[in-house]
């Protein structure tokens, strides 16, 4: 070997998971392993001995390269020993070596240790994670709603934070919230929802009883309410139910999974029966929006964090698992809505709350913009009203709505800290919106190009939302005081 091109078992150490030095005692190291695969009774090589009739053959080395050398290598069975020709040759033998479960296995443990010590001067490559299932099975989630991530690659520093705070026997909320305020990593997002929207107890003990107790409760909600003869409803009820497939098509239609003739029946079931059991408000058109990450991020629990937004994975989902994540999302929709319920009770008047107080916010930090938007004769709920009604669902796209809902759950700040958010999102075109007129802005602001945000773009607007929060917090009288003068 010239010294120019480095030996095949090191070339091919950035594709496999174990280092160049044990990979080298694999073929040169005398094991009973070895010794099953290649012959019984083999002797040290540098006795220069064979056992039944098998031919040893020699490692040369080149004194130009100190780093390879050819070496021995067993082709076929029968203790027969062929020397090997070129380097293609010997990345074969170590294929065919390397594919007994033995060897596997032993390569395996090897990742972990070397993950650990950082030993290897090559970097191995991140194993992919494994889905949560083949396409010949179905999805299985336990009622202990397992909150783990694959283990077959290391945990980043976030990860390895919540991995911490799961594992214990009792979580400390205070903590869950401070770390979720900052975004949830996907693995964790579903456990760490249900347990800061109140869904699940902090102590783990407790969880697989309570899953399965409200699970059973919402099944007998629904054959109270939803699975009875239409003749036997009244006709409010009957409009409700109308209403409700009414606004079914029309939730997320540009999102694959939400077009999905499954996920629409649970989405018009949960949000029938929960109209039947908040008489007060009943069914408002937004609230089925509303359901739309929870549906995401506890489908994705059932295939380890991935994307389920195409839809493919209602084809393996199992009836009974599509039956626990329409009763998850009830419940985790119903502790939302019990808290901003005043916004879908008659003439909504937890919206127009929040519309006003948009509107002061943005009088008090940006006057100029709130002076123009009265000149040219747009007021705030023209365009604000859908931001409240909807929690800005239609504002941007679902990936960026789950990244903002982490922090709303984790701040509990699905009216307050929303219009914080809202003032950041309007103040962001501050500049454009004031060189427009009415007819331009009023369209601008029916359509406000965000199909291009990403997470970057909402940690930014939430941290904007934050600094204005810790200024104007609490100080309702004082924007009152200050918008009316």
């Amino acid at each position: 070997m010239s010294g120019k091109r480095l030996p095949g078992f090191l070339r091919r150490t950035r594709r496999r998971d174990y280092q160049d030095s044990e990979e080298e005692d694999y073929f040169t190291t005398d094991d009973d392993e070895s010794q099953s695969s290649h012959g019984k009774g083999s002797k040290s090589k540098s006795q220069g001995t064979n056992n039944g009739g098998g031919k040893e053959v020699k490692s040369e080395k080149d004194s130009g390269d100190k780093d390879g050398a050819s070496e021995s290598a067993t082709l076929g069975g029968n203790d027969k020993k062929m020397p090997l020709q070129d380097s293609d040759q010997k990345d074969e033998a170590r294929d065919s070596f390397l594919s007994n479960g033995t060897a596997a296995s032993r390569s395996s443990s090897m990742y972990r240790s070397s993950s650990s010590n950082n030993s290897s001067d090559f970097e191995p490559p991140t194993k992919p994670a494994k889905r949560a299932m083949s396409r010949n099975s179905t999805p299985a989630m336990s009622t202990s709603a397992t909150h783990r991530p694959l283990m077959d690659r290391k945990l980043s520093y976030r990860e390895s934070k919540f991995d911490t705070i799961f594992t214990d026997d009792n979580i400390k909320m205070s903590e869950l919230r401070k770390l979720g305020w900052n975004g949830v990593p996907r693995q964790f997002r579903g456990m760490a929802w249900k347990i800061m929207l109140g869904y699940l107890p902090t102590n783990a003990s407790r969880r697989a009883n309570t899953l399965k107790r409200k699970r059973s409760e919402y099944k007998d909600a629904i054959a109270q309410h939803y699975d009875i003869d239409d003749d036997t409803r009244t006709l409010q009820e009957q409009e409700t139910l109308r209403q409700v497939l009414v606004d079914v098509p029309r939730t997320a239609p540009g999102i694959a999974l939400f077009r999905n003739e499954r996920i629409k029946r649970i989405l018009g079931r949960l949000l029938y029966t929960w109209a039947m059991r908040h008489p007060a408000s009943s069914y408002v058109q937004g609230i089925n929006d509303l359901a739309t990450p929870l549906i995401v991020v506890f489908l994705s629990d059932y295939y380890e964090g991935d994307d389920v937004l195409d839809g493919n994975v209602m084809v393996l989902l199992s009836e009974e698992s599509l039956d626990e994540v329409e009763a998850d999302v009830y419940w985790c929709l119903t502790n939302i809505l019990a808290k901003i319920q005043d916004h879908y009770t008659a003439d909504q008047p937890g919206v127009q709350r929040m519309v006003m107080r948009l509107e002061e916010l943005t009088t008090r930090i940006d006057g100029n913009l709130a002076e123009h938007l009265q000149d040219v004769g747009i007021q705030f709920i023209q365009f604000s009203f859908k931001w409240m009604n909807c929690l800005l669902l239609r504002e941007f796209n679902l990936k960026c709505v789950i990244r903002l809902w982490d922090t709303y759950i984790s701040e509990d700040g699905f009216e307050d800290f929303h219009v914080y958010v809202c003032a950041a999102f309007l103040c962001q075109f501050s500049a454009q919106l004031q060189s427009m007129d009415f007819e331009k802005l009023f369209a601008f602001m029916q359509d406000v190009p965000t199909e291009n945000w990403g997470e970057t773009e909402i940690e930014m607007l939430l941290s904007q939302a934050y600094v204005l929060s810790t200024l104007f917090g609490g100080s309702d009288a004082h924007l009152t005081n200050a918008s009316a003068r």
